[in-house]
């Protein structure tokens, strides 16, 4: 996907093979805060209470602050910097609306809003404690509900024109 999304002008300047291999190896970091949540919320069959998804919230922040204390104390630059922007701000809303910080737009890192798509299209075609995985058609549809508002519009865009190529690689998995 970013290969394809570094052919878009707004973008060619921040992509490159560098960023591309950054992104590929922290991207399995972005909930590694969650390491920091109580089980019986991460685990819980239902819908979380105000309280506990107040407390869910906080594995951004953790993240951030983990991949900063460890990695971080091992390595530093341009990955480092990827993986903690991955990890804090994958929940941010290309609206405003997200969390940790209310971050909108291109205020939001790009690394962040990327993950953001993948992340939740993974969690909908997944089966999870609480949910049963959603069909792709429901998860495109869903993910471009949140085009414009939870999402970048240009991300969406790549990501819906790559619709082919995710099918085949999940058909592989």
């Amino acid at each position: 996907m970013l290969r394809e999304l570094a052919k878009d002008s707004a973008y060619q300047e921040q992509i490159d093979e560098e960023y591309i291999d950054n992104l590929y190896k922290a991207a399995p970091l972005h909930d590694i805060g969650k390491i920091k949540i109580p089980d019986a919320i991460l685990q819980k069959p239902g819908k979380l209470t105000t309280e506990e998804f107040d407390v869910m919230k906080t594995h951004t922040t953790e993240g951030g602050r983990i991949i900063d204390q460890t990695i971080g104390k091992i390595e530093e630059g341009s990955y480092i910097d990827t993986a903690h922007d991955v990890a804090k701000y994958h929940h941010e809303k290309w609206d405003g609306n997200g969390y940790p910080e209310g971050l909108s737009g291109n205020e939001i890192p790009l690394s962040a809003r990327v993950m953001a798509v993948a992340d939740v299209f993974e969690a909908l075609i997944s089966e999870r404690c609480y949910k049963k995985a959603f069909s792709l058609d429901k998860a495109y549809e869903i993910i471009q509900e949140g085009r414009g508002t939870q999402f970048d519009p240009v991300i969406v865009d790549v990501f819906v024109r790559l619709r082919p190529e995710v099918e085949k690689y999940l058909k592989k998995s």
